[in-house]
């Protein structure tokens, strides 16, 4: 009797483990995700180049910075939602690791004004025009970066619409996590690739600024982040990025043959709240 009674036992457990529903987490492949937030960047030291009928001239070293909005409800108005610095990436799992994705990184770039940059090439304005107060041939000397004489920013989007392949690895039971369709931790990678498609705000010389968007070149970027789902369908990720941006076609005035170029690295900070679910 008691020779039974340990191994009915037996098989009664080994049915409930058998039985036992799945967790919805235990797997990712066939479902899709999307999220959206805020980001902060850093950016290199680039050299700008602009050229037109008249002029063609290089800046050496030009900083540049973000252009935050803080806590704001803008990330949630409708109406204003491209105010803010955000992330938008919707993406579906292959398999239980793997993800395809496209996305929207909508940076913001603001070139430092008031400080002194090496300059090379030269300037020849009619004399009627505002921007003539700075011809020369400039053969790396220092120029301040004044209003009038140049102001550049990709603040109604450093656009880089990319598309890629992200990797998910469940690290909840190094954490003593067991039931995961609570809580789950996530560790994410991350390589995209794409095409930046700014709206430039720049007056160069005083020339009127070009204000249409318009596919200015490339950028790739790598990110490896954390990523917390809560309730088997809502998750927070934040992620560090770096990437490579090279513009070598940016609209700066109306007349077509106003450009500017540049290229550059930039480092990112972003935090986003999103949604995983079946079909």
């Amino acid at each position: 009797m008691f020779i039974f009674s340990i191994f009915s036992h037996s098989i009664f457990s080994q049915e409930n483990t058998v039985n036992a529903p799945e967790r919805y987490t235990a797997h990712n492949k066939g479902k899709f995700f999307i999220y959206w937030g805020g980001n902060r960047e850093s950016y290199s030291r680039s050299d700008i180049n602009f050229k037109g009928d008249d002029y063609n001239f290089t800046l050496y070293d030009v900083g540049a910075h973000d252009k935050p909005k803080g806590w704001s409800i803008d990330y949630v108005n409708p109406a204003r939602m491209t105010i803010p610095q955000t992330n938008l990436r919707i993406g579906y799992y292959i398999n239980d690791h793997y993800s395809i994705g496209i996305g929207l990184d909508h940076m913001k770039y603001v070139m430092t004004q008031f400080v002194p940059v090496r300059a090379n090439g030269y300037i020849n304005l009619p004399a009627d025009q505002a921007g003539a107060a700075h011809n020369g041939n400039y053969n790396n000397v220092p120029v301040v970066l004044t209003e009038d004489f140049l102001t550049f920013e990709h603040t109604d989007g450093l656009n880089f619409i990319n598309t890629g392949i992200s990797r998910i690895d469940d690290f909840s039971k190094y954490l003593g996590i067991t039931n995961t369709d609570i809580i789950q931790i996530n560790l994410t990678e991350g390589i995209y690739g794409g095409i930046l498609y700014p709206k430039t705000n720049a007056m160069v010389l005083g020339k009127e600024r070009h204000d249409n968007f318009h596919i200015s070149g490339f950028g790739i970027s790598a990110e490896a982040g954390i990523n917390i789902t809560f309730l088997k369908h809502y998750f927070i990720h934040t992620a560090l990025k770096t990437g490579y941006i090279d513009m070598n076609d940016i609209r700066t005035t109306y007349n077509g043959a106003d450009r500017a170029s540049q290229h550059f690295t930039y480092f990112q900070r972003m935090i986003s709240v999103g949604g995983v679910f079946r079909l």
